[in-house]
């Protein structure tokens, strides 16, 4: 079984996709990982972002995996590497690049191929899995979705403001529903979950009724 959960940044996708994936003892799939993999490379290795053939070049050469919650890179792991602001500000190029997109979901459907998953990105319930048995379209108020990635990035240790946050998830919104290929819209098929004013717990107990009614 494929279950799907999209929605912007800060809705809680994939703190709520891991702890489903645990209650349902399926592989959890992290997408947006795999493109954070991709510019802490290229940031690692001074590759242009704004030269598409060569960024496209540099991503098809690496070798990506996910284990459990876990981002490996070239055999390394680099999960606690790529949740930084400096990472963020490079993954738009990488996401908007078609090509890339199209090798990654093309990683992802083999991942998924393996067995029962539960997979968080912006486009796994329209590209990547337009068939999964169970779409979730996950949402929050940009107010709340700002002040959860504010409280994460203060914990660690870095210093900005909310607005900051608010007018840089803004900016994100914008380019991800604009994107031409993979752009973020819900699936025609998807269930949409409000997450304001819910705890962690409430949302993976909701989002696990939701896929149990259709595991039945």
């Amino acid at each position: 079984m494929i279950v799907t959960i999209d929605g912007p940044a800060g809705a809680g996708k994939s703190c709520a996709a891991k702890a489903l994936s645990e209650r349902l003892r399926f592989r959890f799939l992290d997408t947006g990982a795999m493109y954070r993999a991709i510019a802490w490379a290229a940031r690692q290795h001074a590759i242009p972002c704004n030269e598409p053939a060569l960024l496209e070049e540099f991503a098809l050469g690496l070798d990506i995996e996910m284990r459990d919650d876990r981002i490996i890179l070239n055999g390394d792991d680099i999960t606690d590497s790529i949740r930084n602001s400096e990472v963020t500000a490079l993954v738009k190029p990488i996401a908007d690049h078609a090509g890339i997109r199209r090798h990654l979901i093309s990683l992802q459907r083999q991942m998924a191929a393996k067995g029962d998953v539960v997979t968080e990105g912006r486009d796994q319930g329209t590209i990547a899995f337009p068939e999964a048995e169970c779409k979730i379209y996950l949402t929050a108020s940009a107010e709340e979705r700002a002040r959860r990635r504010h409280a994460d990035l203060l914990a660690k240790g870095e210093d900005i403001s909310l607005e900051e946050v608010l007018r840089r998830q803004n900016a994100r919104d914008a380019r991800d529903q604009e994107r031409e290929f993979g752009r973020l819209e819900p699936a025609a098929d998807a269930i949409h979950v409000t997450t304001d004013g819910l705890s962690p717990q409430e949302v993976v107990e909701k989002i696990e009724a939701l896929v149990r009614e259709r595991m039945d």
